[in-house]
């Protein structure tokens, strides 16, 4: 597996002494989806379809942290609106003819297909109060048209941990095949607030950034936070630190930890945007969300025969 510092810790299988997190699969076909809850009342919903986290709650069960829209499709027809959708192998639109993910969908195949549950793991510590569970997903579960559009055979491990001030998401990346291959990821992740109006997010002075909505030129974040004041798409690449933090009204709401990748995404729509996506609402959603998308997006990642690649996101909630 891969050496580094941060790597996240594998929680034991051992069956823990005390009231242990309570797993259920629900639903049936594409809505298909795995519920964990904490006995202190904390939960997670990871939708088979995309793998894709559609719910976490904190503080006991009380407070969502994540945005769905009114409008997601949760029967496994495409992607969700909402949540944390894993993107890969491609971030955003493919490029352009000569790359080996030039024929694929925009963000990539992962979150338009059927992952499989691989199980849990819960911590012998009852005091540490968590468990993880673990998706899978690998050539074979592709649809016919994304194995023809990228052929390399890999696998993938996405692991969803649930505690109860955290939410680690971690994706592992193996080349299973004869032939490198490369790639891009990113965690969409929506978080769920109560005013983009009032909202700062910090952790990202002096980075440079691709600015989308101005025709994708190069700027460098000169202010000690980026405040929302109309439509935000940017890509900050490379940032030296580790955390990147979402502040409410002047008060920290979210720390986002990056483990083993150094791009982040700022996205909120507003108005036209939100309006003009069909599958977004309501509306007005867009003053009630914020994209704070960690990923590895600024150039490619490249497996050689048999290597292992891994990253993801711890994400504390500070109420």
């Amino acid at each position: 597996m891969v050496d580094r510092a941060n790597r996240p810790s594998a929680l034991s299988s051992t069956t823990a002494s005390g009231p242990e997190a309570q797993v259920d699969i629900n639903g049936q076909g594409g809505s298909q989806k795995v519920v964990a809850t904490l006995p202190s009342g904390e939960s997670v919903e990871v939708m088979l379809f995309g793998a894709t986290v559609t719910s976490w709650k904190s503080d006991g069960g009380k407070t969502e942290n994540l945005w769905l829209s009114e409008k997601a499709d949760l029967t496994g027809g495409k992607p969700v609106r909402g949540g944390v959708p894993v993107v890969f192998p491609v971030f955003g639109p493919p490029p352009k003819s000569g790359h080996p993910t030039s024929s694929l969908p925009q963000h990539g195949f992962a979150r338009g297909s059927r992952w499989e549950f691989l199980g849990k793991s819960t911590s012998e510590d009852v005091a540490s109060n968590s468990v993880k569970l673990d998706f899978g997903l690998d050539r074979s579960g592709l649809s016919e048209e994304s194995r023809k559009a990228w052929p390399s055979e890999f696998g993938l491990v996405y692991s969803v941990t649930l505690s109860k001030e955290s939410l680690q998401t971690v994706l592992t990346v193996r080349n299973e095949g004869e032939e490198s291959f490369e790639f891009q990821f990113l965690l969409h992740t929506y978080f769920k607030i109560k005013d983009i109006t009032k909202l700062e997010v910090t952790g990202l002075l002096g980075v440079e950034y691709v600015d989308k909505v101005l025709n994708a030129s190069t700027h460098t974040q000169s202010d000690n936070s980026l405040k929302f004041t109309g439509e935000v798409d940017r890509v900050y690449k490379s940032i030296p630190q580790d955390t990147t933090s979402i502040l409410e009204d002047g008060k920290p709401r979210f720390d986002i930890i990056r483990d083993n990748v150094k791009d982040t995404v700022t996205w909120n729509p507003w108005v036209e945007k939100a309006k003009s996506m069909g599958d977004f609402s309501p509306d007005d959603g867009y003053k009630n969300m914020v994209c704070v998308e960690i990923g590895a997006v600024d150039g490619w990642q490249k497996l050689d025969k048999g290597e292992v690649w891994e990253g993801g996101m711890l994400v504390k909630s500070l109420l």
